[in-house]
């Protein structure tokens, strides 16, 4: 599968790398070079590729979607901090018939973990003497806080518990950490007069989001339409199930 890169960073770097290793070719890598482009001129570029991976920018994520639809190729998000535009975007994506999929993190570790928080979130409910919460902790570089994977956990708590205040607003705390080189630490709580129950996901490297992204690629790169990540997890593992 011929692969675009946008953004070329510590991802993108990664990502091309185990691409290579799983036998895909990254044909077009756009790094700083493209920042300045407009969505017609990155188009241009993208044309040879059969699908793009975007690890860039939250501010530049619109305009990688517009380029992605007019080279006719789908795109894999994996930026976060732009979920503010999803209206708009899902709607592009659509009324064009372009396909995207996006994710909070790309990890299968985490989406799993996802299904775990929910489970227990829907549990804790009946007991409201235990109040939940959310720590994450991530390198000193992440330039969003919270991070999107925290966002999406407090989401999956807010409409599975109904965990919410008198004026109608979630109050699940989220506490972040912009420390070193962590490449991304998250817990759910929930807290009880006598005791405390913690559920951790910790990320020991990149490794696990890049993998997610190029297995995102391979699916949705003959298809059209709108996707979160995490739609994709009961196909992954039925195909799991198949292979054992």
């Amino acid at each position: 599968m011929r692969i675009a890169l946008i953004g070329y960073g510590a991802m993108g770097q990664l990502v091309e790398k185990l691409a290579r290793k799983q036998g895909h070719e990254p044909t077009v890598i756009c790094g700083s070079d493209c920042a300045g482009a407009n969505a017609k001129e990155l188009a241009a570029r993208l044309r040879n590729a059969e699908v793009a991976i975007d690890f860039s920018v939250a501010e530049a994520v619109r305009r990688n979607v517009e380029a992605c639809i007019q080279a006719g190729i789908p795109l894999v998000e994996g930026t976060t901090g732009w979920l503010a535009e999803r209206a708009h975007i899902e709607r592009l994506v659509r009324d064009s018939m372009g396909a995207v999929v996006f994710g909070a993190n790309f990890s299968l570790g985490v989406n799993l973990y996802f299904r775990i928080v929910e489970y227990a979130a829907g549990l804790f409910s009946s007991f409201p003497e235990y109040e939940p919460f959310i720590e994450e902790q991530h390198h000193s570089r992440k330039k969003d806080a919270p991070s999107g994977t925290a966002l999406k956990l407090q989401d999956i708590i807010e409409r599975t518990s109904n965990y919410k205040d008198g004026n109608n607003k979630t109050s699940v705390s989220i506490a972040s950490t912009r420390a070193g080189f962590i490449p991304g630490t998250h817990r759910v709580g929930f807290d009880g007069d006598a005791e405390q129950i913690v559920l951790e996901h910790m990320a020991r490297s990149r490794d696990g989001f890049a993998k997610g992204a190029i297995l995102a690629a391979e699916w949705i790169h003959d298809k059209s339409g709108f996707y979160e990540f995490s739609e994709l997890l009961d196909e992954i593992i039925d195909a799991r199930k198949l292979k054992d």
